[in-house]
């Protein structure tokens, strides 16, 4: 496999051959695929956000329309741009112009600070920055600047402005340091003929979840995540009619292509987002949109069955809840169905790739106690004891994965690399895990 980005690590060629076979990579790229997707549902609802709403048509045309408007202001293929938005459509459009223009989405949070978002711009050497001006009371306008005025790389800052609001630039504005900075509104241009792009290639940069040091970054390609989203939209038989529910920031993995957005888009549902997570926002969206699925962590369906009673929402219109990120524990997981209507799904997965969930047509007591199996027939998984030999069924060990959409390497991080993958490629996880006689597994904890 070749990357256009340096400080990447390849698949080997058995593997991608093995991939390509199996027909798991197919050589589409994310933003290409959107434009197909465009063509076969342009005038169906694609997003819907605080009353507004976007069909499939529409949006291409502003991914088109904005990927232009990149290029004119000087980003180049393969260059890196950090993109920290809430969840909002600009979120779904800029991600896709950016990859549409060649470019290189690094996924942020909106809720990191300068000192996780300098280490983003300064591992990456980005040369771009699309944030809202102020979001919730901060400044990320502010913050941008004084990163761009210590980073030599970031020199276009694009910022989103409030509903309503003007920007203070009105325009182009460079500041002393050479930096430019105008409003995301503005990064519009006639379309261009699109752009010869190699889905090998790296789509985008996801962040690790590990919070106990400086994030590292994820390089996922567009053949290996376009994968993804498509076999967990097969696995929950999504469908065209699904609305899925954005509740969780949309660029965490889950959120993404779990299915996710991306595995919603392709099959030509609608994505309703979500800014908030809590239950005075969500409920009532799903009974107005009358959403069929969504993903959360415990912590947020826990609180949703709280406020349930006092929001007397109506959920009859919900067939599956994924939950992931966290243990579920089994009082909680034992109410949703009862509650909602609808089946529950256990997910574990991470930015680096594995991805296991439990099956619709699975015995209630195995949703109920496990992490499910494997997405993909080719990922190969073991459970190895503190000396690296694997361990016999039934017994905890620590979780090691491979697969046509599980990282090789960290991002520029040869040295975490060295510790973080075996010699033959497998990912060590940190998770400890057993598998149960029928296959599935049950995540216990991490490695100390």
């Amino acid at each position: 496999m070749t990357s256009m980005l340096d400080g990447c690590t390849p698949w080997p060629e058995e593997f991608v051959d093995r991939y390509w076979a199996a027909g798991h990579w197919r050589g589409n790229t994310l933003d290409n695929l959107l434009r197909g997707w465009a063509l076969q549902n342009g005038p169906r609802t694609a997003l819907v956000h605080d009353g507004t709403r976007i069909t499939y048509a529409h949006l291409n045309r502003r991914v088109d329309r904005m990927a232009a408007g990149i290029r004119l202001r000087g980003i180049r293929p393969g260059q890196r741009v950090v993109v920290q938005l809430p969840n909002v459509p600009e979120f779904v459009i800029t991600v896709f112009a950016l990859m549409r223009a060649g470019a290189v989405p690094v996924f942020c949070p909106v809720s990191h600070r300068a000192s996780e978002v300098s280490h983003l711009v300064r591992v990456t050497q980005a040369v771009g920055y699309v944030g809202p001006s102020t979001y919730q009371g901060f400044d990320h306008t502010a913050m941008a600047a004084d990163i761009a005025a210590r980073e030599p790389f970031l020199r276009r800052v694009f910022t989103l402005e409030a509903p309503g609001a003007s920007s203070p630039y009105g325009g182009l504005t460079t500041d002393p340091s050479g930096c430019q900075y105008s409003p995301l509104g503005s990064i519009d241009a006639p379309p261009e003929p699109a752009l010869a792009q190699n889905a090998n290639q790296v789509a985008f940069l996801l962040l690790s979840g590990d919070t106990n040091a400086e994030p590292k970054l994820i390089p996922r390609t567009h053949n290996d995540y376009a994968y993804q989203a498509r076999a967990a939209a097969e696995l929950v038989s999504l469908t065209e009619n699904d609305v899925y529910l954005a509740a969780l920031p949309a660029e965490f993995n889950f959120t993404f292509g779990c299915p996710g957005i991306v595995g919603t888009l392709s099959v030509g549902g609608t994505v309703v987002l979500a800014e908030n997570p809590e239950p005075a926002e969500c409920l009532p969206a799903i009974e107005r949109e009358r959403v069929t699925i969504t993903s959360v962590v415990p912590a947020v369906a826990q609180r949703w069955l709280d406020a349930l009673p006092t929001t007397q929402a109506d959920l009859s219109s919900l067939r599956l809840v994924q939950t992931g990120g966290a243990p579920l524990h089994r009082a909680t997981a034992e109410r949703i169905g009862p509650e909602w209507g609808c089946r529950l799904q256990q997910v574990f997965g991470m930015a680096e790739g594995l991805l296991t969930l439990t099956r619709p047509a699975d015995p209630d007591e195995t949703v109920l106690t496990t992490q499910g199996r494997p997405l993909s027939p080719d990922d190969e998984i073991r459970m190895v004891d503190v000396d690296g030999k694997d361990v016999p069924d039934g017994e905890p060990g620590e979780l090691l994965a491979r697969g046509p959409y599980t990282l090789r390497g960290y991002y520029r991080a040869p040295d975490h690399n060295a510790r973080s993958f075996t010699t033959d490629g497998y990912f060590r996880t940190g998770d400890l895990a057993r598998r149960t006689p029928d296959g599935n597994l049950v995540v216990t904890g991490r490695r100390i």
